[in-house]
């Protein structure tokens, strides 16, 4: 089963129980991956589904950050629900100290580095964590490990 029929069977069993709020997201979500198909003129495939959702989930997290801020919290509980929703068709994202793992074997090839050459670190990285690691999270730690030399 691909992951656009298990969105599509996932709504109509929401539907069926009555949860509103999931078979919202979903809808959603798959109107979301119809308009990368209409706009591309083709049929998206599983990678194709998960870089969709996956976009849709750093939107969530940047509108909670924003909501948080603009002292929103219905707001924010509502955007919480739905990246909850979409986090759950997506891979397990990875942990702070498997990032730091391999931020410092990246580190570790390309020998003497410092903060000028962050670029050349992140992007050495990233092709190895995409879709796996959220990547303020990972500038983050790689900003963090770059000071502590």
């Amino acid at each position: 089963m691909t992951l656009k029929e298990q969105l599509r069977n996932d709504m109509a069993a929401a539907m069926r129980e009555g949860d509103t709020d999931k078979r919202n997201t979903l809808r959603m979500l798959l109107a979301a991956v119809k308009q990368i198909e209409v706009d591309e003129r083709k049929e998206l495939d599983d990678a194709g589904v998960q870089s969709v959702l996956a976009k849709q989930a750093k939107q969530r997290r940047e509108s909670i950050a924003d909501y948080e801020k603009a002292n929103r919290p219905e707001m924010a509980a509502n955007e919480k629900m739905e990246l909850t929703v979409i986090e759950a068709y997506l891979p397990q994202m990875m942990s702070r100290d498997e990032i730091k793992t391999l931020v410092a074997a990246v580190i570790a090839d390309l020998g003497d580095v410092d903060m000028k050459k962050m670029g050349q670190v992140m992007g050495k990285l990233m092709p190895q964590i995409k879709g796996k690691a959220d990547g303020r999270l990972v500038n983050e730690v790689v900003r963090e490990m770059l000071q502590g030399r």
